[in-house]
């Protein structure tokens, strides 16, 4: 099994070896054009981010400047929208709904390492998946760490540190981040 199958299967892998390597150099490549487009070059952007992520929908915006380490395990849902400095360390999947808000400066981490002292200094680290529900907003200075599924229509409050899976229909918020309300139905 290569180190990519790996890192797709969440099982752990090293990712510094001459695949994932060039990957995550082509992520570089392709987002540096991205970020230094001008500003009403915007089918440009939209075009070289269908060609880097799994999926996007029809309609959908992310401010530059923008970072991922791979894009293919991206998949961006219709009418959703990311505000400037977006970073999503994609070694495993990240699900984006359909008309999603995220705030700047949000930090969506799938990848993380071993607790033992000895496997990460081996090198070794894992990656788990992320889903962000349709309808959900995520505030600004949110992070979102690696295998957190945010239910539809969520409210996450700006600086939260989302650790754990939230509700359909609730507004979280704090670090760690947690259920405050639950949002009524309109």
């Amino acid at each position: 099994m290569t180190e990519k199958e790996k890192m797709i299967m969440g099982e752990l892998y090293l990712a510094f070896g001459e695949e994932l390597t060039n990957e995550r150099q082509h992520a570089k490549e392709v987002l540096y054009e991205y970020n230094m487009l001008k500003p009403n070059e915007i089918e440009k952007r939209d075009n070289l981010l269908r060609g880097l992520f799994g999926s996007v929908g029809e309609k959908f915006y992310i401010e530059p400047p923008f970072r991922c380490d791979y894009g293919y395990n991206i998949y961006w849902g219709e009418n959703s929208y990311a505000n400037y400095n977006l970073t999503v360390l994609d070694c495993a999947k990240v699900v984006i709904g359909d008309d999603v808000l995220i705030g700047p400066n949000v930090n969506i981490f799938t990848a993380a390492h071993p607790i033992s002292p000895s496997q990460r200094k081996s090198g070794l680290e894992f990656a788990k998946d992320i889903e962000i529900g349709d309808g959900s907003w995520i505030g600004g200075a949110t992070t979102i760490n690696p295998g957190v599924k945010i239910g539809k229509n969520v409210v996450i409050g700006s600086g939260s540190v989302v650790t754990k899976d939230i509700p359909d229909n609730t507004i979280a918020v704090g670090n760690p981040c947690r259920v405050i309300k639950t949002i009524d139905k309109e």
